[in-house]
């Protein structure tokens, strides 16, 4: 199972760390994805790690802005979320898979556990 935790209300400039927990399975063989949805779009992908943590993927829209990294437990991956934009709004989720390459990380489809989502919130 996978917990996305940690969204809530933050002003643009500012910060957030989401935090995806997992149980049940060994996390480092498993590749972990953050994909969001704002209302009225389609889920899309903003981060991911391969089980390794060599490899990571950032869309476009949050290079430069967003780290995901393995947290301090060894159960959890998080989402550093510095200089938020209001375009940055929607539901954030965590989804895991063992068999997704690395070419296919940033494809929701290739997941197939999901945690439920975590509302983030940026206000301009």
């Amino acid at each position: 199972q996978l917990q996305a935790s940690g969204g809530g209300l933050t002003q643009a400039g500012g910060s957030l760390t989401l935090s995806c927990t997992v149980s049940g399975f060994t996390l480092n063989r498993y590749a972990i994805g953050w994909f969001r949805q704002a209302p009225g779009k389609e889920r899309e992908v903003v981060s991911c790690v391969t089980g390794s943590g060599a490899s990571t993927y950032y869309s476009d829209s949050v290079k430069g802005r967003f780290t995901i990294s393995r947290g301090n437990t060894k159960n959890t991956v998080t989402l550093q979320m510095n200089s938020p934009k209001p375009e940055d709004t929607a539901v954030y989720y965590c989804a895991g898979s063992a068999r997704v390459i690395i070419s296919s990380l940033r494809l929701k489809d290739a997941y197939e556990y999901w945690g439920q989502g975590t509302q983030v919130t940026v206000s301009s």
